[in-house]
C-alpha cells in the first residue's frame, strides 16, 4: 500500500471523528531511517507500548520541519508507507541528549526499555542521520522529546 493512498485515508477517516482536525496532518511518517525498526515502531505504536519520540532540534532543521506542538496530530506508517495509526502531541520538551532520563526512555518502549539501551540506539541513529553535517553527538545535542497518545 502506497504511503499516497493510505495516510490521507486514515487521515480522512480520523477527521470525520474529529471535525475541527486541520485539512492536513503535523506529517504522514514512519519512525526510524531502516525498515526494520520502522515496522517495529509502527507496531509499539499500534499495540499503546511507544507513546514517545525524540528526533533532534538538527535534524528537525535540516528537514525544514517545525518542532511538534501540543495538539499536533500526525499519521505514523511502516516503512512502505501503510498508514497503521493517528497519534496527537500532547507534550514536547527540548533536553539536552545527556539530560534525557530513564522515564521518557521507557515510554518510547523500545529495545529493553533502560536507558542505556535508549542512549545506545539513539546515538547510533543521530550520528547516522547528521552524517556529513558537521554536528556533534554528544550529551549537549539538542532533542526534541515528544510524548503522544494514540487516538486512532
Amino acid at each position: 500500500m502506497s504511503l499516497k493512498a493510505s495516510g490521507p485515508g486514515l487521515w480522512a477517516r480520523y477527521r470525520a471523528l474529529h471535525p475541527d482536525a486541520p485539512a492536513e496532518p503535523y506529517e504522514i511518517f514512519h519512525f526510524c531511517d531502516n525498515q526494520e525498526d520502522a515496522d517495529i515502531c509502527a507496531d509499539l505504536v499500534v499495540r499503546d507500548i511507544k507513546r514517545a519520540t525524540a528526533a533532534s532540534v538538527a535534524e528537525l532543521a535540516l528537514a525544514r520541519m517545525r518542532p511538534p506542538v501540543v495538539g499536533d496530530a500526525s499519521v505514523v506508517t511502516r516503512w512502505d508507507g501503510e498508514a497503521v495509526a493517528v497519534i496527537r502531541t500532547t507534550g514536547v520538551e527540548i533536553r539536552r541528549l545527556g539530560d534525557v532520563d530513564a522515564a521518557f526512555a521507557r515510554r518510547e518502549g523500545e529495545g529493553d526499555g533502560t536507558l542505556a539501551g535508549w542512549r545506545t540506539a539513539h546515538v547510533a541513529y543521530y550520528r547516522r542521520v547528521l552524517e556529513g553535517t558537521g554536528i556533534i553527538v554528544d550529551d549537549d545535542l539538542k532533542i526534541v522529546c515528544e510524548t503522544f497518545e494514540r487516538v486512532l
